[in-house]
């Protein structure tokens, strides 16, 4: 399966994005959060489209050292896109127009009380990224085809937990939930499957 990165897979992909009945999240009162996916060249010379993935920096106070899409809380008066913006551009340095933002998908309720929203964004030029490195350590990108065969999705169980863990391998990388998850359900939108994760849970060290 390629999935190249090309204004046609844009416009394929921001139209299934668009077309996605996407949840909100309406349980229990959470903090409102936001994530930007965010889709770029692989800049591996194959020409397929990649998503961004950090290393959060050793330093910060919560979940230090973790795997993590771009995001944070939103801020009152905040849109979700409007957070996820913002975040990525506190993050990474990069200043994305509304324009490259395709959808937003399901709101995951975390273990650490905050209902996250992914929003999907396109970079069309990678090279703008300029880390803040205070908040990321590292900065990593992961081809769509990587997740695309059942091989990069396992499901787990837990004594803690009757709800099933996900985990994406990638390469030597095992990325859990939340972020496994929001990833997880573009992967199926990709291949043009509607998958809800919400009842997909974090491993226990994720639960603080």
């Amino acid at each position: 399966m390629s999935y190249p990165f090309t204004t046609a897979f844009r416009t394929e992909l921001a139209a299934r994005c668009q077309a996605f009945p996407r949840l909100a999240y309406e349980g229990p009162q959470l903090k409102h959060a936001a994530v930007a996916i965010t889709l770029v060249d692989a800049g591996d010379g194959s020409g397929e489209t990649a998503f961004l993935l950090t290393r959060r920096s050793a330093t910060l106070r919560a979940h230090a050292g973790q795997w993590a899409l771009p995001g944070g809380r939103c801020d009152d008066g905040e849109t979700l896109q409007q957070a996820a913006l913002r975040e990525l551009h506190e993050e990474l340095g990069v200043q994305l127009a509304p324009s490259n933002i395709l959808g937003v998908l399901d709101d995951y309720a975390s273990r650490s009380g905050y209902a996250i929203a992914p929003v999907v964004t396109w970079l069309d030029d990678a090279r703008a990224l300029v880390p803040n490195p205070d908040e990321v350590a590292s900065v990593h990108r992961f081809r769509l085809d990587q997740i695309a065969g059942d091989d990069a999705v396992a499901f787990e169980t837990i004594p803690e937990s009757e709800r099933p863990l996900i985990r994406l391998n990638l390469g030597e990388h095992h990325i859990h939930a939340p972020t496994a998850a929001l990833i997880y359900q573009l992967r199926e939108i990709v291949a043009g499957r509607v998958t809800r994760v919400a009842d997909l849970d974090q491993p226990v060290f994720a639960w603080r």
